[in-house]
């Protein structure tokens, strides 16, 4: 045995394990958003810290991507089709699970950080975001339709992705803004962070957001999941009723 190469093999493991991947200290601007009368939407800051497993600066330079996804619903895309003048539905195709909001933000190009296989495990990016079709559909069919849900989608503020909206100060923190639009769904959103370097996902760590309505707008929510045909029927009479006044009030101009 070559006695004189264990200092060295020693001086490897210790040279090794100072360049440990480093963790994610994860933080945002607001834990509970509550939705009210007149609600315009919310603002979010989400940032954190690089830092080695011991608390210290990581070593080297890191790229940050932060995802923040909404509750996930089923959802019906509908094709429409002009026939003889009049737009009409024609196919449709139900997506099983896709986020009621989705957006990214980065501090670069994500086709600059990692590969088309990376970024479609992480979901990193509209183009990678995984939507599940109900039954068989055509490979072409389905892409067609999935393209027209995040379009759609992006159109209304509701599915974001922004390459260049995370700042990174002196490779330690990080921080990003990401706007929620007034039609934001309630329920628990997750924001997940990802530190990449030389092209791989180093580290990841994830944060929750809750958006709930409150007082009338709350009120009427319960209401409407709890007593479906009450609510129904007193909508029902609500609307009669001011369409008979708005009639008598015409009456007597």
């Amino acid at each position: 045995m070559n006695w004189w190469r264990i200092p060295a093999l020693a001086l490897c493991l210790v040279l090794c394990g100072g360049a440990r991947d480093p963790i994610l200290v994860p933080e945002i601007s607001q834990h509970e958003i509550q939705v009210r009368q007149g609600f315009t939407g919310a603002d979010l800051l989400l940032f954190g810290a690089i830092l080695t497993p011991e608390g210290n600066r990581a070593a080297g330079d890191y790229d940050i991507v932060v995802l923040l996804e909404g509750p996930a619903r089923a959802i019906t895309v509908r094709e429409k089709k002009q026939v003889a003048g009049i737009w009409v539905n024609a196919s449709s195709t139900e997506f099983r699970s896709a986020p009621s909001f989705y957006a990214l933000a980065a501090s670069r190009p994500i086709a600059a950080m990692v590969d088309g296989k990376t970024a479609a495990i992480y979901e990193l990016g509209l183009k990678w975001l995984q939507l599940s079709p109900v039954g068989v559909i055509d490979p072409a069919e389905q892409k067609r339709f999935s393209d027209g849900l995040v379009d759609l989608m992006r159109r209304q503020g509701l599915y974001q992705q922004n390459e260049k909206a995370v700042q990174i100060s002196g490779q330690v923190l990080y921080q990003a803004r990401i706007s929620l639009p007034s039609s934001v769904q309630t329920g628990t959103y997750t924001a997940e962070t990802f530190a990449v370097r030389d092209g791989r996902v180093v580290a990841s760590a994830i944060t929750r957001v809750t958006v709930r309505k409150e007082g009338f707008e709350r009120l009427v929510a319960a209401s409407a999941e709890q007593y479906g045909f009450v609510y129904g029927l007193f909508a029902v009479i609500v609307s009669i009723s001011m369409g008979w006044i708005a009639g008598r009030l015409f009456a007597l101009i």
